[in-house]
């Protein structure tokens, strides 16, 4: 992985996306040892639109593997407002820095800053196309949780119409394969027939689309909640009726497996009632834990910084 940019999963095979889960939970339990890993190098965060815990997580990864951020938080920030273009931009940051983080609202952004670049760039997020590491953090979450990334049902509940994340999860899941995907959500938020068909094409995985929460969440080893969004509706009386079908709360929860993992990639709005934040099922602020940790291995990853004790995880590829 060294030198390369990660603009989608695609860009890494399934085994190098089990050594990074492997490299996180060893800087996880190893936080003192792996603490001077990137010494000396430098990271840009170039975030041209808001973001919290993307940001911020990125720059935590740095600075807890002992090296530096440079960066901005705004397009306004930059010199894009004079009309500096993405290409001329990467092409001066990369004399600066050893790693570029790009936020950008334009898809298709960061495959263009990547081109640009002469040092590896991660895409942390280009409009609805890709968020490769927060799918990165949803694996680890799992992993944590269950040992494993497959051998699962996952329910996806709210708007899997227009969920980035929820596209890449799906796909993502069905390279490791041996998944049982239950798509919980209105019909007017229905999954995207092509996300379907990469369902359809992996012979070890299954589908089915339900409109009821409670009906199935009994099943489910895992919950990946997601915001129903208002302004996807015609009719207010119509999103408000479905906004409170998708409310997880303790009632819903008693209906659920004593093991089952809540997954949200935040922000959450009304989504998740905050009375199950106590639940050891949540798990959606342990994923922002396992966000950074995963963007910590993939940013000493992409340096080719070794990791202070880290033996090589021995796997081999998963076909699905």
């Amino acid at each position: 992985m060294v030198g390369t940019s990660v603009i989608t999963l695609d860009d890494l095979t399934v085994t190098q996306i089990e050594e990074l889960l492997h490299k996180a939970q060893y800087i996880d339990s190893h936080r003192k040892e792996v603490a001077h890993t990137c010494d000396g190098r430098v990271l840009a965060t170039l975030f041209y639109e808001p973001s919290t815990r993307t940001r911020l997580s990125f720059e935590t990864a740095m600075l807890r593997l002992g090296g530096k951020v440079i960066g901005f938080a705004g397009s306004q920030l930059s010199s894009a407002t004079k009309g500096e273009s993405i290409s001329d931009t990467l092409k001066t940051v990369s004399n600066y820095v050893d790693v570029v983080a790009i936020r950008h609202p334009k898809e298709g952004a960061a495959l263009v800053a990547a081109d640009a670049s002469s040092v590896p760039v991660i895409n942390a997020g280009d409009g609805g196309h890709m968020h490769p590491t927060q799918t990165l953090a949803d694996l680890a979450t799992l992993q944590s949780r269950f040992g494993r990334v497959n051998g699962l049902t996952i329910g996806l509940c709210g708007d899997l119409t227009f969920g980035r994340t929820v596209h890449s999860l799906i796909e993502t899941l069905c390279r490791f394969g041996n998944v049982r995907f239950v798509l919980i959500s209105p019909k007017e938020l229905r999954t995207p027939q092509y996300v379907l068909n990469r369902i359809n094409a992996t012979p070890t995985c299954s589908y089915e689309e339900v409109t009821d929460l409670s009906s199935v969440i009994g099943d489910l080893d895992a919950l990946y909640m997601t915001r129903v969004q208002k302004e996807r509706f015609f009719n207010e009386d119509d999103y408000l009726r479905l906004r409170d079908t998708y409310i997880l709360d303790e009632g819903k929860l008693a209906k659920a497996k004593p093991t089952m993992a809540v997954l949200h990639p935040l922000p959450r709005v009304n989504e998740i009632a905050t009375e199950v934040d106590a639940d050891p099922r949540a798990a959606y602020f342990e994923q922002v834990k396992n966000g950074m940790l995963m963007r910590m291995a993939l940013e000493s990853s992409v340096l080719g910084d070794e990791l202070a004790g880290y033996e090589q995880y021995a796997n081999q590829e998963v076909e699905a």
